[in-house]
Order: structure tokens, then sequence, then C-alpha cells
């Protein structure tokens, strides 16, 4: 597969503090019979950020005009930045967007009510939406960790970047404003997805002194490819 893998570039989606909502919740926060008012739609088929907004507090203070994004989902769940557990005093667990069993609450308050959550908040893993065919392509599949190079003079290669295919997605990299932030990177500005670090990125893979040694679950070789002004998060 690695001999008919094709570049793939795509572009970066800073995801800011965010909340999906139960319809029952839309009710509560907003009035029975309540259903959630677009604004304007997401780079994702289907997705939409609402008009509405709703307070999150934790147990230092609240954080308002937190977006909900649409349409209703089953379960809610509130995606924060670490930034923002410090702000609210909650210690965030990072997760994969629906896997909150066991995550800490928060109260959602809006102007028709407030909602206590017993779970459900989150740093959301920065993920890789792929179209089935770029996935294709690209040689990723379903589940894969990836790597992603964000350009800049502050350009940083993430790690841990999980894949998501499917043909409903648009081909986008998703991360939060604190790891944006620490790259300087720019909405919808292209980086580079890689499935190997040492063959994709260094392009060394051949003459490296390094890697053939490198057993699993050893650290990372320092190299030369790291002294380029390259930084490995």
């Amino acid at each position: 597969m690695g001999t008919t893998r094709q570049p793939l570039f795509a572009p970066a989606a800073l995801s800011a503090r965010h909340v999906h909502l139960s319809q029952e919740h839309v009710e509560a926060l907003f009035g029975r019979g309540h259903r959630l008012t677009p604004l304007s739609d997401l780079s994702q088929p289907g997705q939409f950020a609402a008009k509405e907004c709703v307070e999150v507090m934790g147990p230092k203070r609240s954080i308002p005009g937190v977006r909900v994004l649409g349409p209703a989902r089953g379960e809610t769940q509130v995606e924060l930045s670490v930034t923002d557990g410090y702000i609210l005093g909650i210690n965030l667990p990072v997760r994969l967007s629906g896997d909150v069993a066991g995550t800490p609450g928060a109260h959602l308050i809006g102007p028709h009510g407030a909602v206590g959550l017993r779970e459900g908040c989150i740093v959301a893993v920065r993920h890789l939406h792929l179209s089935t065919a770029d996935a294709k392509r690209a040689g990723i599949a379903q589940g894969q960790k990836v790597f992603a190079r964000l350009p800049g003079p502050r350009g940083l290669i993430l790690d841990e970047v999980v894949a998501r295919v499917s043909d409903g997605f648009s081909t986008e990299l998703h991360v939060d404003t604190d790891e944006g932030n620490a790259a300087g990177l720019r909405q919808g500005e292209l980086v580079e997805v890689a499935a190997s670090l040492c063959e994709e990125l260094c392009g060394r893979a051949g003459s490296c002194p390094i890697a053939p040694s490198q057993a699993g679950g050893t650290a990372r070789p320092f190299c030369d490819f790291t002294t380029k002004g390259v930084s490995i998060r």
C-alpha cells in the first residue's frame, strides 16, 4: 500500500468551543417545541452553526455565548479546549466525539432554563475527516492514526491524528483553538497529511541509520530532520 499512496493535503478547520444538544435539552434550554435555527452551514455536509448559544458553567466560573451546532443529536456533548477547562475548573479528558462515558459534567444555561449534565464535557481528539475517495487515494483507513504537518514559521507536526472516513465527509483536518493558535494556523490553510513520519515527511527512510534499529514501543529517535526547525508534539 505504501507504494501506491498519493500525497494528501487537507484544509484545516479550527474548531472553537461548541455544544451539541439532544432535542430534549434544546427544549429544556430554549422552550418547549423549539428547534435549532441554522445561522450558517459548516464545511461538513448537513452540519450547521445555530443561532442559539448557551452559557457553560463549571466549578470555578462560566463561559457565556458558547455556540450550539446542529442538527440536534441523540446525546448532549460539550467540546472545549484545555484552556477552557482551566477557566471552568474542569479536568477535561481527550476523547473522540461521542465517547462521553465517564467524562465530567457541567451546567448549561439557556434563555428558558438550565440543564445539569452528569457527563459530556471533552477535549475532542484531533482528527481528520476523509471522504472515502480521498482515503483510498491516500491509503488511509478508518480509525488509523496519522501525522499532520502544520505550515508556517511556528509550524508543528501533530501525531495521534485519528482518521474518520465516510462517504458523507468532506476531507478536512479538525484541530481546536489551542492547537491551531500554537502553530499560528489559519482557517482553511492546507496541511500535509502523512501516514508515516519517516517515510513520507522525512524522505530519508532508505538511508536513515537510526530508524531501522528502532523497535516497537521505543521513543522517537533524534535525527537531523528534527534539527531543521520542525517540532514534533
